[in-house]
Formats: C-alpha cells, sequence, structure tokens
C-alpha cells in the first residue's frame, strides 16, 4: 500500500519499502515544484538513483553536475555529497531508488500529510543519524566545494 508525504516542499510517495522488499530498496515517488532543491547532504549507507518522469532536475553530485531530463537516470553512491533541483518554473516528477532500503523510513517519520506541515526536526536529525544520512549545509545553498567535504 502506499504512503504520500510532503517532505521539505516535495510530495513523496513510498511506492515500495523494507516491508515489500525485504529491506533491499525503497522506491519513492515523488513531485517536486518549479524552484525545489535539497539541501547539500550524503547518505553514507545506501545509494540514491533519480529516473525522471517529468521536467527536468539539475543534479550536483560530487564534482559532477547533470541536467537530466524524461527518460534519463542518474546514480549517486552512498557518501557523495550532492544536490538535487528543479530550477526553473515547471514541476518535475521522478521515481528515487534507494538501496538498500532506509530512505522510506525517514519520510514517513518525518513528512508530514499537509503542504503547510511543519517536520518536527529533532525527529529528522534522529532518524537520519540512525540511517546514516548527513547535512553538510543549509536548504538553498548551492555545492560549490563538495570535494573537501568528501
Amino acid at each position: 500500500m502506499t504512503q504520500s508525504f510532503w517532505f521539505f516542499g516535495s510530495r513523496l510517495t513510498i511506492v515500495a519499502d523494507h516491508t515489500t522488499t525485504g529491506g533491499q530498496y525503497d522506491l519513492i515517488e515523488g513531485y517536486f515544484p518549479p524552484g525545489s532543491q535539497t539541501p547539500p547532504h550524503r547518505h553514507t549507507r545506501y545509494s540514491e538513483q533519480l529516473y525522471v518522469l517529468e521536467g527536468e532536475f539539475t543534479v550536483w553530485a560530487g564534482e559532477n553536475k547533470v541536467v537530466l531530463k524524461a527518460g534519463e537516470s542518474f546514480v549517486i553512491a552512498p557518501c557523495v555529497p550532492h544536490v538535487v533541483a528543479t530550477l526553473g518554473d515547471r514541476p518535475a516528477r521522478g521515481l528515487v531508488v534507494a538501496a538498500p532500503s532506509a530512505f522510506a523510513r525517514l519520510i514517513e517519520a518525518v513528512g508530514t500529510q499537509d503542504e503547510t506541515g511543519a517536520p518536527d526536526m529533532a525527529l529528522f536529525d534522529r532518524i537520519s543519524a540512525e540511517i546514516g544520512d548527513e547535512l553538510l549545509g543549509p536548504p538553498g545553498t548551492l555545492p560549490t566545494d563538495f570535494a573537501a567535504t568528501a
């Protein structure tokens, strides 16, 4: 059964998680409004693959910057600092595969049912630490020197 949550301005739907994949991966479908952007972060215990369904994503990963259009994908290995953004005036939709399963746990714990709901940041910090996620800068920051934080 799918579950949808608002997670820092994006609508994320958990399609599959540890309960249906035996912990092998999470499958998340996301709607990202125009101008949305993740803060610089890294996942130390799982990889992340982004597949674009509609629109366009700009991904900064390590020293790479790629612009992905519908039908394209990009894999972010564990421990690689990254930012994903929907630049411009059009929304984007994509699929995220996190392997092994961990990201869905964070979304479910911290996500809200209401678009205007504020996430519990203490809970976000605790769950992030438990699953090995690290924030590397504030939301809205573009990565300028990830090599120094890798």
